[in-house]
């Protein structure tokens, strides 16, 4: 008990002997506290008295310092939607299922998936490819041919990839996103598009094999006033890396609107390249200003392809398709004409456009895909005008349909976004991207390794081709080129499906890229239904 007693008395002196110190901390820390208080209390008076006397939001002007609740919660919505709330097929413009494949793609990690599908496969317009009973075993399997672009042009390009990297232009992306996606691209011997903000050191510096977009406001081959520099052309022309320029007459996210840059992305680096003041908006005119006739895109592509020596295309979004009819008439008539026609979607992505035009303007390539088929096939063109089918195909299932319908190639833009790492957070126009790929902020983009997303670029690129392979093995073809209308049905709105080439039957003259080998008429026969 003594030793008891000693141990709490030693125990009692060190409390009385701490007492000090930690009495004078707590009475520091509650004058800190209390001041604290003080201050958040006169924060809220003050935000009272401007919300009060403020004319431009009601709600504020209302209920004050409370109002602020609602805006902090609508920004909180979109987080809790995308991560907690939303169901993998749920969100637009791409789910997490679409999202989560090509994250795994670009990783080249696992890619399979358990227990059953969560896709809805009744909903209308949903693609179901027909398997054969007797799919193509590995010994029968062949690489798909490459494809010449503008044989009749001096510098006529071999396609050897049928999945490439649509316009995405520097000043919407950074330098950083550009460098991974140039050495990706060459990585997986795909072309990159320059889109319309012109070519920079960092398309090159991959070693990509570029296709440079000519549009509305001809950014890098233009005057001060804003037409078209002729001998910029030519010294593009003459870099063995740019293999095609390509007319953008519009884009699917924006018909009818030319681009739009605000002015915090235009840069001095980027107003340099494009050839416009740094720190303006960069606005586009909504069309090319010397074209305004089919007579007249004619003879500004045949100018192009004197000055370029190259294959020269056009790209659009399709709303009225008249005027394609006419195009492909005037073409057979006088011989020449563009070298390919990239189709945009409707559904299309953007760094900025309006709402207006973004939600309800141009078909969805679903709809505009085989119409512009049927109508070059009508004219006989179908050897000689490939098509570049674009926008919002991003997974094996959207390039296997896409050449179904009709396309010789598809490019992709978000698709290679979210292989660079992109998480949808939809703040490609204000600067303020948190992954680095539309931002310009230098601390933004440091979490963006162009060595290791161009990786990632690379794998997603081959993965996915190997996936619509696949897709097409199952349908009893040898390589996906060989993918017919006949290999794809259509779920209608009564939810039962419809063989694509019964929905579109004019398919007369199947585009042949060179060096195809023949397939066996066994293989070609349209599969029981």
């Amino acid at each position: 008990m003594t030793v008891f007693r000693a141990l709490a008395i030693r125990a009692a002196h060190g409390i009385n002997f701490l007492s000090a110190p930690v009495m004078h901390t707590l009475d520091a820390l509650s004058t800190v506290f209390v001041f604290a208080i003080g201050l958040a209390f006169l924060a809220l008076v003050v935000v009272f008295a401007l919300d009060r006397r403020q004319r431009r939001d009601a709600i504020l002007r209302n209920y004050p310092v409370i109002g602020h609740l609602r805006y902090i919660l609508s920004g909180l919505g979109e987080f809790l939607r995308q991560y907690f709330f939303a169901m993998d097929r749920d969100e637009l413009p791409f789910n997490r299922a679409d999202r989560t494949w090509v994250e795994a793609a670009s990783k080249s990690a696992d890619q399979t998936v358990a227990f059953g599908s969560t896709k809805y496969i009744r909903e209308t317009g949903t693609p179901i490819f027909v398997n054969c009973p007797y799919p193509t075993l590995e010994d029968h399997i062949e690489e798909p041919p490459p494809f010449l672009i503008g044989p009749d042009s001096p510098n006529p390009y071999l396609a050897k990839s049928l999945f490439n990297i649509s316009g995405m232009s520097f000043g919407a992306l950074s330098a950083p996103a550009v460098r991974a996606l140039s050495r990706g691209a060459h990585a997986a011997g795909c072309w990159l598009n320059t889109g319309e903000g012109g070519l920079s050191d960092h398309h090159l510096e991959g070693g990509a094999d570029i296709v440079f977009q000519i549009g509305t406001a001809k950014y890098g081959v233009r005057h001060a006033d804003g037409t078209l520099n002729e001998e910029r052309v030519r010294e593009l022309a003459a870099m063995p890396q740019v293999r095609m320029f390509e007319v953008k007459l519009s884009q699917g996210a924006k018909p009818g609107k030319g681009g739009i840059l605000p002015a915090i992305k235009v840069t001095p680096e980027i107003a340099e390249i494009r050839g416009i003041p740094a720190g303006e908006d960069s606005n586009s005119p909504n069309r090319h200003p010397e074209i305004n006739s089919n007579a007249e895109l004619l003879d500004f592509v045949a100018r192009i392809k004197a000055l370029s020596g190259k294959p020269v295309g056009i790209k659009a979004v399709v709303g009225a398709y008249g005027w394609i009819d006419e195009l492909m008439a005037m073409i057979t008539a006088c011989g020449d004409g563009p070298d390919f026609f990239t189709l945009d979607s409707g559904d299309g992505g953007t760094g900025a456009a309006p709402m207006a035009l973004i939600d309800n303007v141009g078909l969805p390539i679903r709809e505009s895909l085989p119409l512009l088929r049927d109508i070059i096939d009508k004219h006989g063109l179908g050897e000689r005008i490939p098509i570049i089918a674009s926008g919002k195909l991003t997974t094996p299932a959207d390039v296997a349909w896409a050449l179904c319908a009709g396309a010789t190639f598809v490019n992709s833009a978000r698709g290679f976004m979210f292989a660079l790492g992109c998480i949808q957070s939809l703040k490609c126009n204000r600067n303020t991207c948190p992954t680095g790929i539309t931002t310009h902020d230098k601390r933004l983009q440091m979490g963006l390794d162009p060595t290791e997303k161009s990786l990632r670029v690379a794998n997603y690129c081959a993965n996915l081709k190997h996936d619509v392979e696949t897709i097409a093995h199952s349908c009893g073809v040898p390589h996906s080129r060989r993918l017919r209308r006949l290999h794809v049905r259509i779920v209608g709105q009564d939810g039962a499906s419809r063989p694509m080439d019964e929905l579109y039957p004019a398919y007369p003259v199947p585009t042949r890229p060179i060096t195809a080998a023949p397939v066996e008429a066994k293989q070609e026969s349209r599969p029981r239904r």
